[in-house]
C-alpha cells in the first residue's frame, strides 16, 4: 500500500511538473490522509531524481524490439517444425523401399 501510495504521489507531483523530492511527497500523502513511512518516500525520490517520469511514461508502449524478438522465437518455431517434418518423411520414404515383405515373414 505504501509503494503504490507514493507512487501515485510522485505521479501527480510529474504531472505538475513539480520536482519530485521526500518533503513534497510526504506533504502530498499527508494531504491525502495516507500514513506512510518515510524509507518509500525517499526512495522513490531518489529513483526518480533527475528523471522525466512524462517522458518514461509515454515510452512505455514504444518497445520496437519486443516484437522483433517474438518474430525471431517463431521462426526458430518454424525451423523446428519443417525440420521434424523432412524427418518424418524420410523415414515414410525408407519404409517406401520395402519390396512386400520381411526378413521374417
Amino acid at each position: 500500500m505504501s509503494e503504490l501510495a507514493t507512487s501515485y504521489a510522485a505521479l501527480i507531483l510529474a504531472d505538475d511538473n513539480v520536482e519530485i523530492t521526500s518533503d513534497k511527497l510526504q506533504t502530498l500523502l499527508k494531504a491525502a490522509n495516507v500514513d506512510v513511512e518515510s524509507i518509500w518516500t525517499s526512495l522513490f525520490a531518489k529513483a526518480l531524481e533527475g528523471k522525466d517520469v512524462a517522458a518514461m511514461l509515454s515510452n512505455v508502449g514504444a518497445a520496437g524490439s519486443a516484437p522483433a524478438a517474438g518474430g525471431a522465437a517463431t521462426a526458430g518455431a518454424a525451423a523446428v517444425e519443417e525440420k521434424a517434418e523432412e524427418k518424418k518423411e524420410e523415414a515414410k520414404e525408407e519404409s517406401d523401399d520395402d519390396m512386400g515383405f520381411g526378413l521374417f515373414d
